[in-house]
């Protein structure tokens, strides 16, 4: 493994992380309803699995699938069922003010973490382009460094995004078009959730 392999990995991590979908969307949503802690335990959940998911590919999670496809079956199910889920709770709260209580942040941690556990953009990132950027013979140390490389820029992103979006601008702006944004956001994690059921 050389500097190229990990900056190519990095340029392909940041292009997927900023690409719209369920785990920007949580983040966005946990930041500017929760506050800026809730925030950033979303993305610390977020980028946990997502890494896990990184590190699932590196140890030969494809080959694991493909010798047990009933356990990405069951996979694509329980996630498709929590994204929608989670797009009925978000459209039913679409009209209900925000509340004084932030949201705990170990519940924001563990909804961070259950998005990413079901969602298919982090497996398909995983099972797909790191084992077409690395080469196949990397160590222990050399997968625990990739491991942590991405954790830690999914970490940063997402603190970043916490800080920006909990900015008191960016709040009241929201919290005008909460009921739109809500149910825009519901619509997209429903969609997200019923193309993962229906893709063979």
């Amino acid at each position: 493994m050389t500097i190229e392999h990990i900056l190519a990995f990095n340029a392909v991590l940041i292009v997927s992380i900023l690409s719209p979908g369920a785990a920007f969307l949580m983040a966005v949503r946990s930041s500017v309803s929760n506050g800026r802690r809730a925030g950033i335990a979303t993305g610390f959940g977020l980028g946990v699995m997502a890494s896990l998911w990184t590190l699932a590919a590196l140890l030969g999670m494809d080959a694991l699938f493909a010798l047990f496809p009933w356990a990405f079956a069951a996979l694509k199910i329980g996630g498709a069922a929590y994204l929608i889920y989670l797009a009925v709770k978000t459209w039913r709260g679409a009209t209900a003010t925000l509340g004084d209580a932030p949201k705990a942040q170990g519940r924001a941690f563990f909804d961070g973490f259950l998005v990413n556990l079901g969602n298919p953009k982090s497996v398909l990132f995983a099972a797909a382009v790191l084992v077409v950027v690395f080469p196949p013979d990397l160590t222990a140390a050399q997968i625990i460094f990739i491991t942590l490389n991405h954790l830690i820029l999914e970490i940063l992103f997402y603190t970043a995004c916490a800080y920006i979006l909990t900015a008191p601008v960016a709040r009241q702006r929201y919290l005008r078009a909460k009921p739109l944004i809500d149910r825009a956001a519901a619509l997209l994690l429903g969609s997200l959730g019923l193309k993962l059921l229906l893709q063979r």
